[in-house]
């Protein structure tokens, strides 16, 4: 890749790699409050995509320094600040992401591309499908959660314990995990429904 100096995709990359820092420490933040409430789906959900963030910011990162070297580099940006319940925090999360793959990210991708960096507008390109995906994600759990459909469905499904693996088909999952005892709040719905042979019973 040619050198970055003095290019608007250095200075977009710059704030790309603190904004993906930033998230991923927010969500490491967000997951405690999760885990306070008993919501430990969401707890994995805020952790899993804090690690994607951190690999995100890894991708920018590298091609900074491919680009510059060894350097100090300045940035100045705006960043979401926000912390409440988890409810809150999945709305605050999920506008954060929407930020990014509806406006930063495909601004940043066009700049590269005008610009002459088609490796970091390919990142660019590639990351801001990965926001999306979150920003779904973020919203569907908001919604459920914010009407009480976390851990009940309209039709039968397969619920998992994220503790013990146990799995109940029903339309809402055991209060109790009858295997080991865990709340309900470690129970997701199972996606791998054709290995199981679930149980039906003793799931108050």
């Amino acid at each position: 890749m040619k050198s970055l100096k003095g290019s608007k995709t250095a200075d977009n990359l710059a704030k790309a790699f603190a904004g993906e820092s930033q998230a991923r420490n927010r969500y490491t933040f967000y997951s405690r409050v999760a885990a306070k409430e008993g919501h430990k789906q969401i707890e994995a959900v805020f952790l899993e995509t804090a690690d994607n963030e951190r690999a995100h910011a890894k991708v920018f990162y590298d091609l900074l320094v491919e680009g510059l070297g060894h350097t100090d580099i300045t940035v100045n940006a705006d960043y979401p600040i926000g912390f409440g319940t988890t409810l809150d925090n999945l709305k605050y999360a999920a506008e954060g992401e929407r930020d990014e793959w509806g406006t930063a990210y495909p601004e940043f991708a066009k700049i590269a591309k005008e610009e002459g960096y088609p490796e970091v507008y390919n990142a660019f390109s590639q990351i801001l499908t990965v926001e999306k995906h979150h920003e779904q994600r973020y919203l569907d759990l908001y919604a459920n959660l914010k009407d009480n459909l976390l851990y009940v469905s309209e039709t039968p499904q397969y619920w998992k314990c994220r503790n013990c693996g146990y799995i109940f088909e029903g339309t809402e999952a055991p209060k109790k995990c009858p295997a080991c005892y865990h709340p309900q709040g470690f129970f997701e719905i199972a996606y791998d429904t054709k290995a199981y042979g679930p149980s039906k019973e003793h799931a108050k």
